[in-house]
């Protein structure tokens, strides 16, 4: 063939060819020849991606030449129109035994909405067959060879809208190799354009390997029974799984480990996704799981070319199920995406997590205890269970609580050791020689040198376990309080009474005031010491405030002086006058010193560890103070207030004298 042309390029300009010896009938490569009005009509390939090109021939020119006008359809938007059938682009690889999709869709069609589309496949070994796959249009279109699989819905064709369908595969086979076809018969009043697009498709053996470490046989799960693996809460849950393939083609792999409910069917709806390796390697968490892998709690490695090894880290009770492994092949198409091409999913291990909670027990002895004051006190707690040992994953703390005899709830806190062995006194207990140790693997005991009548109560010991997150945080996982142990600790007997008077009666301003304060004392072991303090209640509008006392000063039981805020702010002393008796002092008494005072005294004892407890104390009557101004005092103000109005008085008149005289003076 010989062609000789001319061309004028636009947007949907014609070309002149001449072609000489040229037949009534043409046809290039594969492309189907039609007739309109006897006139032959071929497509062919033109350059640039998805173009074609129509040679129309016209008859009626000199015999041994004619004339074709060749139509250039060029991209919409030029305005320009021929039909256009779209198709992936090739070829495209996918694994036997999975599902594959192609698309199809049609542009720049007259007629319909609604297109139809048939589907052929030529395969390697006939490349000039075309064997029917599906129709939208026909039913009976398929071929012997794809009936059974349309019948059975394996093969469809399912259309998206109007003009765009996609064929679905969905268990592939070898057979299945070859050029796909998607023809679109004409709706056109001219055949312009293309009217079928194809695409090639490559099927692969499947060559994807999952098991759980060690591997087991090839398949889509291990035939072997999964083990049954128990943990405790807090501890570290590791999981292996290989995954490699041994496709040809270059592929990524996609690792991911999921949890499912014990006993429930596996599947994409029942399986939690816990943490992955994505295709382009990124490592990402299922929701419930973020937060973990974020805090460090959550790991994923690879180790090796085809070990990956997931940690869960502090073992919760929704870490509970069974476990699977799931890889997935991933190709990338030529049009630049990521096809998965193959799936497989193994059983890891199912997982039971023993929670502290169901285990932690805590129990208390020796037993109830009666003791006199000032004896020690020692008590005992053990916590059982089958719990997992202090250290990496999980910690204890162990404290005891008490409660007076009668008191709702578990009390105040006593002592208690902490996660990292250190211990400490509850408020109250300062100062006081208490111990809190650990004696055995899971023994405790509370230890206090001189009991006293206030330490008598019901005990209880409060024990409380920690699993460890990431880095040093702890978690509280489970806490548990042993029965009551009640404790009867003798009284010391001591009765107190206490008379407090004003010496002299009366006193007065700028006058010193003493306050005496005599104290006896029934029962008591020896060693007895008594302390004595002082306290003012101030009147407001002659009725006693409802501020509490303020202390003004006092004698403790170790002689020692101590002194408050006098209300006048002037010298205060205390002492100790007589065994039983003391006195307060205020000097240079004031008004602001009236009040209403009283004697706190208290009974001390002291044990053989040096501690100090009230053994007993009281109250003594109201003592009143009041400071009274002297007689003279009294008369000193009306002599001033008097002076001063008879000074003004005189003053007036005086000027008022004056001023009448000096008047008539200038008169005369």
């Amino acid at each position: 063939m010989h062609l000789g042309a001319k061309a004028i390029l636009g947007p949907c300009h014609l070309l002149d060819i001449q072609v000489s010896y040229i037949t009534a009938s043409l046809s290039y490569s594969q492309n189907r020849v039609q007739a309109v009005d006897r006139l032959p009509q071929v497509s062919f390939p033109f350059v640039g991606k998805r173009s074609r090109m129509v040679l129309v021939v016209a008859e009626g020119m000199e015999w041994g030449t004619r004339h074709l006008q060749l139509l250039l359809p060029f991209p919409t938007g030029m305005g320009c129109w021929a039909r256009e059938v779209l198709v992936p682009e090739g070829p495209l690889y996918r694994v036997t035994g999975t599902a594959v999709s192609i698309s199809c869709n049609v542009t720049g069609y007259e007629g319909p909405a609604q297109q139809n589309f048939e589907w052929f496949l030529y395969r390697p070994e006939a490349p000039d067959t075309a064997l029917g796959i599906v129709s939208t249009k026909d039913t009976q279109f398929s071929y012997a060879i794809f009936k059974s699989r349309v019948v059975a819905g394996e093969v469809q064709v399912q259309r998206l809208q109007g003009d765009a369908v996609v064929l679905k595969i969905a268990r592939l086979q070898a057979q299945d190799a070859g050029i796909y076809e998607c023809h679109t018969p004409s709706t056109d009043t001219r055949y312009l354009g293309s009217y079928s697009g194809k695409v090639e498709l490559r099927v692969l053996p499947d060559a994807l390997q999952v098991s759980a470490a060690p591997p087991g046989p090839r398949g889509r799960q291990a035939p072997t029974s999964p083990p049954r693996l128990m943990v405790h809460e807090g501890q570290e849950l590791a999981l292996g799984c290989l995954a490699r393939t041994s496709t040809q083609k270059h592929t990524h792999l996609a690792v991911s480990f999921g949890r499912s409910v014990p006993e429930a069917p596996v599947g994409r709806a029942t399986l939690q996704e816990v943490v992955g390796i994505r295709s382009d390697l990124a490592v990402e968490a299922g929701a419930p799981y973020a937060e973990r892998l974020a805090a460090g709690e959550l790991r994923l490695g690879k180790e090796g070319t085809d070990r990956y090894r997931m940690v869960v880290g502090g073992a919760q009770a929704g870490d509970a199920g069974t476990y699977h492994c799931t890889a997935a092949e991933w190709i990338q198409d030529p049009d630049g995406s990521w096809a998965q091409i193959a799936e497989k999913r193994a059983v890891l291990a199912h997982v039971d997590v023993q929670t502290l909670s169901s285990q932690l027990a805590v129990t208390v002895g020796p037993g109830e205890r009666r003791i006199g004051p000032g004896e020690p006190l020692e008590l005992l707690c053990n916590v059982s269970g089958a719990l997992p040992p202090a250290g990496r994953h999980a910690a204890y703390s162990v404290g005891w609580e008490m409660a007076p005899a009668g008191a709702p709830g578990p009390g105040r806190l006593v002592a208690q050791l902490d996660t990292e062995g250190v211990g400490s006194l509850g408020p109250g207990y300062e100062g006081r020689h208490i111990a809190m140790e650990k004696v055995a693997s899971r023994t405790y005991r509370l230890r206090l040198e001189a009991a006293r009548p206030g330490d008598a109560g019901t005990y209880r010991c409060l024990a409380k376990a920690y699993v460890r997150g990431s880095g040093t945080r702890l978690r509280e996982a489970a806490s548990a309080r042993s029965r009551p142990l009640p404790v009867h600790v003798r009284e010391e007997g001591v009765v107190l009474e206490a008379v407090a008077w004003l010496a002299g009666g009366t006193v007065y301003r700028g006058e010193t005031a003493s306050l005496l304060c005599n104290i006896s004392v029934r029962g008591g072991p020896p060693g007895l010491r008594l302390a004595a303090s002082w306290w003012v209640e101030r009147p407001e509008d002659g009725e006693l405030s409802s501020v509490p006392a303020q202390l003004v000063g006092g004698v403790g039981q170790d002689g020692v002086a101590e002194l408050g805020v006098r209300p006048g702010g002037g010298p205060v002393s205390v002492e100790l006058v007589g065994p039983r008796s003391h006195r307060l002092r205020l000097h240079s008494l004031g008004p602001e010193d009236e009040g209403v005072y009283h004697c706190a005294p208290s009974a001390w004892v002291q044990h053989a560890d040096y501690s100090w407890y009230q053994a007993g104390s009281a109250r003594s009557g109201p003592v009143t103070v009041y400071p009274y101004m002297h007689a003279l005092d009294t008369l000193f103000v009306p002599l001033l207030v008097g002076t001063g109005v008879a000074l003004v008085t005189g003053a007036t008149v005086l000027g008022t004298i004056t001023c009448c005289f000096m008047k008539r003076l200038r008169k005369r």
